[in-house]
């Protein structure tokens, strides 16, 4: 609570006019330096989130590649009618996210795009600083906050998405301040909840992965002061939060599919474009018990089960060690080590990685863990220390200052961030397209990630991806259909098809709609993405014309 400004009308009338004059000035420039504070910690995340950014180079992952760059460009020029699903299963995921990172990208000059949406990231070092006040409390030294911060500035899934049109570390923002909310609920907790599911919902809307924080959130409020008033507040705003962000596009997606969450869980939506399965991408979970309790230490030790890239991780492996050794602490001395708001952080925590452990196991979709590893760790080793408190000096907290800087130093030096590719600043991508394809052609995609090439041939074309597995194209269905009646309406371009050389020839997959290359015209090559990489394109021929 703010404390009342002291005025001229509330001193001593003993007290001369330049001694009041002097005690309000220095009030004023106290105030003014406490609200510096804060402002300074918000400039200094943003710029280095955006310094990091211009470090990198420009972002080019496989998901770019794939459907985020796509997806935009599909919504904004009117291609989910014209299309047969270029990028996949990743057609109808919620594209709203993605369109700052388009809209920058392509409207302002390199690298600025990039480095305001590397900025816009960094902003979760100031709410990883807030929260860290919030939560240590009266153990909220500098050396503290400090810990906590360089914590999360290291994690290496944080770092990689850094700039990147990844949404994780994006939705990381309204679901830590949502989590922020429930913890400090305590003063008008109805208007809290209600905005702690507000914005955890919205995420959800956004990016569904991050359904295992609203779980986690859930859990948490077990341990609030009236648990079944916060939990129907907190679920009235998810719902709000979750309807206003991602309602339209289910509407959309179940226009078009049959499915308002195509492809998901179509074992219950029935969608007849896609087998009545409920599509879950496994190849990270673990295979036992003991394999998922010693993920952590995997990560410590650079094994990167949980993502394609290389990347190694000491946080998680510590909060595991800290929380095993706050239990054993806790039964030993028979009192307790967390306070309420401490338990509540703990299992949003536990809870969240849980289910994130059992649903899916992917790196990138537990960056919100990732940074609160920091005031967890921090928070963990201050309970523990005060337990332990005849081992410290009485009158000097440098020594728990001391330990909590080292740990940190060491996660930090110990982490390494995986890179979902990059391409330097000098070699911005614009692919030179060559004068064969400069007329509207019909293309047949037989790989991913292809579909960030459809921007840059020319607007009437119309492109079909056959190739993906998780769905194929059903004979029959609405995109099968609209194949068929493409191949009735032939472009300048005529025939064609895509994918990138050196992958395996599914040209079969032609077969279908009795096509097959035509060897005796040559492929034409264009500039790929990823550094190294070329995709080609090659004229088709209808087999009964041969």
């Amino acid at each position: 609570m703010l404390q009342r400004t002291t005025t001229a009308a509330d001193l001593p009338e003993a007290m001369s006019m330049p001694a009041a004059g002097g005690l309000l000035r220095s009030s004023m420039a106290n105030l003014r330096g406490k609200a510096l504070v804060p402002l300074a910690v918000v400039v200094c995340s943003m710029l280095a989130g955006a310094i990091y950014t211009f470090a990198m180079g420009e972002d080019v992952n496989w998901d770019w590649q794939n459907y985020h760059e796509y997806n935009v460009w599909a919504v904004l020029n009117g291609r989910y009618g014209v299309d047969a699903v270029p990028p996949g299963f990743q057609t109808y995921f919620n594209p709203i996210v993605y369109f700052p990172v388009y809209y920058l990208r392509h409207y302002l000059p390199s690298p600025y795009g990039l480095m305001i949406i590397g900025a816009i990231h960094g902003l979760n070092l100031a709410l990883i600083w807030l929260f860290a006040r919030l939560v240590l409390g009266r153990t909220a030294t500098f050396a503290a906050i400090a810990a906590a911060v360089a914590i999360a500035a290291s994690g290496p899934m944080t770092l990689s998405e850094v700039g990147t049109s990844f949404s994780d570390v994006l939705l990381a923002l309204p679901v830590i301040g949502g989590f922020l909310l429930i913890l400090v609920a305590d003063r008008r907790p109805a208007v809290r909840y209600l905005l702690a599911g507000l914005l955890i919902g919205a995420a959800v809307g956004l990016k569904l992965t991050n359904v295992v924080y609203a779980i986690g959130a859930a859990a948490a409020l077990l341990a609030a002061a009236r648990p079944l008033r916060a939990t129907i507040l907190l679920g009235l705003g998810g719902i709000v939060g979750a309807a206003l962000t991602g309602g339209e596009w289910c509407l959309i997606a179940w226009r078009d599919t049959g499915n308002p969450i195509f492809p998901l869980f179509n074992a219950v939506f029935q969608s007849g474009e896609v087998a009545a399965v409920n599509l879950m991408d496994a190849q990270f979970m673990p295979h036992s018990v003991s394999d998922a309790l010693a993920y952590p230490f995997y990560w410590l030790i650079g094994d990167h089960r949980g993502a394609e890239h290389p990347f190694r991780d000491a946080r998680f492996a510590v909060v595991a060690v800290l929380l095993v050794l706050g239990l054993f602490v806790r039964m030993r001395r028979d009192s307790a080590i967390l306070t309420r708001r401490d338990v509540q952080l703990v299992v949003l925590f536990t809870v969240s990685y849980l289910a994130w452990l059992g649903l899916f196991s992917i790196q990138r979709y537990a960056v919100v863990l990732e940074l609160l590893c920091g005031p967890i760790i921090v928070l963990l080793l201050a309970r523990l220390a005060t337990r332990a408190r005849p081992a410290w000096p009485a009158t000097s907290s440098a020594p728990l200052n001391a330990l909590m800087l080292t740990v940190a130093a060491g996660i930090a030096l110990w982490s390494q961030p995986a890179d979902w590719w990059h391409r330097p600043w000098s070699e911005i991508y614009r692919p030179k397209i060559a004068g064969e394809l400069d007329q509207p052609a019909t293309y047949f995609i037989l790989g991913k990630p292809l579909a960030y090439i459809a921007p840059q041939l020319p607007p009437q074309s119309r492109f079909y991806l056959l190739a993906d597995i998780g769905v194929p194209i059903v004979p029959g269905g609405i995109f099968d259909q609209r194949i068929r009646a493409g191949l009735k309406a032939p472009l300048p371009g005529g025939l064609r098809e895509l994918h990138m050389r050196g992958e395996p020839d599914r040209s079969a997959l032609l077969d279908r709609y009795a096509l097959a290359i035509d060897a005796s015209r040559p492929c034409v090559a264009i500039e790929g993405a990823r550094p190294g990489t070329i995709l080609e394109s090659c004229p088709l021929i209808e087999r009964a014309s041969r």
